[in-house]
């Protein structure tokens, strides 16, 4: 008996998704960190009941100083607003690579505590794995009162290009009551009443030993929650879906599979690292070989946030790029039929020595992912990640996306051929050299899936 061939219906699970509305003129996107940096500090400044800060890291430098003065100034002015901060607990407590080790975030925080008796502005590490090189806290997003700010950006220098470097990032200002409250009852329930949350602002902090416990049942509750809201739009109407993953075949993983594979035109994907789980390098030769356009904006390795000149200390973590433009090259040669069709265009991102931190995917118009997620092995395993996931069935934002795209492209230069990627026997001596080594033993694979 033959079995009956039975067409998956991707587009089935997008629709069925709960779905907030949202009002396109309380849709706003910037376009350069810069008027991010501003527009973020307004809103902490003119903030009237609620701060929640969710992000990777902030930074012992001038712009995270800044931020952090800008919150305890709203909080010695508005005694009563609830501010709370929530960063990694491992990159809190550690040093940047090559640095003091004493020289920590934590220890800024304790510092800022001590400047302003009194004022309670907390800072809460929140512990995703027992290392952090297994599961970072990844997720994005500040709500200040009824407006969602979304960034892939930590608080630092680059990222708010306070000084003379900036790494590129999108920015979102969404002002939605249920989709703010959605993202305060995940944190407020998720986060707060587990044991592994520590406070950071403090002298004293636990061990990784003595909450080795804690941290394992607060990882196994994430990899098992999401965002909790009431459906109120249908699909022809502009709405907005926060979704947050956690391990293998996660919420937000499979929306980003599905995502994809609804396409009946155009998908349009940014990562600053060509590293892509093997489930989405087959979504993507599945749309070429039934005719779709697939675009893929990607940072050139120079502007890669781990990339080191020749002149600077080298470490491991400077072959990373290299391995990513590796992994670029290789691609595009396995596909070079359809770059040379146009069906796949790849782009790469370049200004001077700025750096590339974009995510992101976009359909037909219609649908656009904002999210940390770098679509690799390990934000698809380790890390806990979030996006949301905006449905724009009548283009009321198309102006603003349009400029978004138009922005990104600007700084990239088309490849048109696999030969225009750099071969990896022209690397520098230490590169070449320590690509070898890490190939012969395969050391790189593991690299590729943790970093």
């Amino acid at each position: 008996m033959k079995i009956p061939f039975i067409k998956y219906n991707h587009q089935k699970h997008l629709n069925e998704l709960a779905k907030i509305q949202q009002n396109a003129d309380q849709y706003n996107i910037l376009y350069d960190p810069k008027a991010y940096r501003q527009a973020l500090l307004e809103k902490i400044k003119n903030a009237k009941f609620r701060i929640y800060i969710a992000a990777l890291y902030l930074e012992q430098d001038e712009a995270g100083q800044e931020i952090l003065n800008a919150l305890y100034q709203t909080k010695t002015i508005n005694p009563n607003i609830d501010i709370k901060i929530f960063v990694d607990w491992h990159r809190a407590q550690r040093g940047r690579i090559g640095e003091d080790k004493t020289h920590t975030n934590a220890r800024f925080y304790h510092q800022m505590k001590l400047k302003h008796p009194g004022i309670d502005v907390p800072v809460y590490g929140v512990p995703i794995n027992r290392r952090e090189v297994l599961g970072v806290l990844h997720l994005k997003g500040f709500i200040i009162d009824d407006t969602v700010i979304y960034s892939g950006a930590s608080l630092n220098n680059v990222y708010l290009h306070k000084l003379d470097h900036y790494r590129y990032d999108r920015y979102h200002f969404i002002t939605n009551k249920l989709l703010a409250q959605s993202m305060i009852d995940y944190i407020d329930n998720n986060f707060l009443p587990f044991d592994a949350l520590q406070r950071l602002d403090v002298a004293e902090h636990k061990s990784r030993r003595q909450i080795k416990g804690d941290i394992k049942v607060l990882r196994q509750h994430l990899s098992e929650t999401n965002y909790r809201y009431a459906n109120n739009a249908d699909n022809s109407e502009l709405s907005v879906s926060p979704i947050s993953g956690l391990g293998r075949n996660n919420s937000l993983n499979k929306i980003i599979h599905h995502l994809i594979n609804s396409t009946q035109q155009k998908v349009i994907l940014c990562t600053p690292y060509f590293n892509l789980p093997n489930i989405l390098i087959r979504d993507i030769i599945r749309l070429l070989r039934k005719g779709k356009q697939v675009e893929i904006i990607i940072g050139d390795k120079e502007a890669n946030d781990f990339y080191i000149p020749e002149d600077k200390p080298f470490n491991i973590s400077g072959g990373l790029p290299y391995l990513y433009e590796i992994n670029l090259r290789n691609f595009i040669e396995r596909l070079q039929s359809y770059v040379d069709k146009e069906q796949l265009i790849i782009r790469l991102w370049k200004d001077n020595n700025q750096t590339y931190h974009l995510k992101g995917v976009w359909i037909d118009n219609e649908w656009m992912l904002i999210t940390g997620n770098n679509l690799n092995p390990r934000a698809w395993r380790l890390d806990l990640e979030n996006g949301i996931l905006v449905h724009d069935p009548k283009q009321e934002l198309q102006t603003q996306i349009t400029h978004e795209l138009d922005t990104i492209r600007k700084k990239t230069t088309l490849i048109t051929h696999f030969q225009q990627i750099q071969a990896s026997q022209f690397y520098p001596k230490r590169i070449h050299k320590l690509i070898k080594r890490l190939s012969r033993i395969r050391v790189d694979r593991v690299i590729k899936r943790l970093l």
